[in-house]
């Protein structure tokens, strides 16, 4: 009978044992998955891109781009941008802030070829790919920091900046004198878009360059300097501005000298209120870039990249990567 006994009470113990483990084995792995699904909702984006700004319509419809093909991919990604495109150092500081924050690609449209070179370098040490976006940073002087980028994703500008005084010559069939509004001194996008003009022009001898004077991509700056190409050329018949806002700008100006009609204005970029001057007759055409594919092609390759795991080395070329600009007029 004792004997007995000792085998029920074993019995009971080895029973209890086993439904306390089972209950503990079951309540391990439900908090295991709970933490999966907790991690999964609140995790962090591995990419970030970082803009010129967002005052600019240009940037903003960039920033869909960015946004929509995140969204097709179902991936999460971080876009931040510099207040304006004056403040480079906001703009390196504001890259230099991510390297810390665990990302592994990085998209970067510099406000100038240089600014952005000692985060990329930082950040290329750390491992984190990068992608050169629009504005095309110094390959040269990059190289020789020890820096490298995966690849250089915009539209051709020296093509954009034909476009549009090819759209004048076309217009003025017996040439004249004309003249360039140009981005920020140094801007390789604007630089491009200048020569890309200005060779046109110089192809045709019935065509001659008074003038190409900067206007730092600003309306108001624009606006002056165009009314005093009007005044010091009375004989002007055409501008070309490197960005849509210079040529609204150039819009104001050659209405408030009575001559809507007389002076062509062409601009670059495509926005919103550029197409909007177009249909109501004043701005005369725009050469339109496709911010949103530049965008959504940038972060396609950083999330290839990610997958991937390409070397990054300063002795490895970035592949340039165009996306076709087209022209817009009534």
């Amino acid at each position: 009978m004792k004997n007995i006994m000792k085998i029920f009470l074993l019995l009971t113990m080895f029973l209890l044992v086993s439904c306390g483990g089972a209950k503990e084995e079951a309540k391990t792995e439900g908090t295991g998955d709970a933490a999966k699904t907790e991690q999964k909702s609140e995790g962090q984006a591995e990419i970030a891109i970082v803009l010129k700004t967002l005052s600019n319509p240009f940037w903003v419809e960039m920033k869909e781009g960015i946004e929509k093909e995140a969204a097709a991919q179902g991936i999460k990604v971080d876009i931040i941008a510099a207040s304006s495109e004056e403040d480079v150092q906001e703009q390196l500081r504001l890259i230099e802030n991510l390297l810390g924050k665990g990302y592994k690609a990085i998209g970067i449209a510099p406000l100038s070829p240089v600014n952005t070179i000692p985060a990329i370098v930082e950040a290329n040490k750390k491992g984190i790919y990068i992608v050169n976006i629009d504005e095309k940073i110094d390959m040269e002087q990059l190289k020789k920091s020890g820096g490298s980028v995966l690849a250089f994703v915009t539209t051709d500008n020296v093509k954009v900046g034909g476009k549009g005084a090819e759209y004048i010559i076309g217009k003025l069939p017996e040439g004249g004198e004309v003249a360039i509004i140009e981005g920020k001194s140094g801007n390789a996008s604007g630089e491009f878009r200048k020569q890309g003009a200005t060779e046109a022009f110089k192809a045709d001898s019935k065509f001659k360059l008074v003038a190409s004077q900067p206007a730092d991509w600003d309306r108001s700056k624009a606006l002056d300097v165009a009314a005093n190409l009007i005044q010091k050329y009375p004989n002007l018949k055409a501008i070309y501005a490197c960005n849509d806002t210079m040529a609204l700008g150039a819009v104001q100006a050659v209405a408030n000298a009575g001559k809507t009609g007389q002076i062509l204005v062409v601009g670059t970029d495509g926005a919103p209120e550029a197409k909007d001057s177009i249909n109501q007759g004043k701005l005369n055409a725009t050469v339109a870039q496709d911010p949103g594919m530049i965008g959504a092609t940038s972060l396609r390759i950083l999330v290839d990249a990610l997958k991937e795991k390409p070397q990054i080395s300063p002795d490895v070329a970035p592949k340039e990567v165009p996306v076709e600009s087209n022209l817009i007029s009534k």
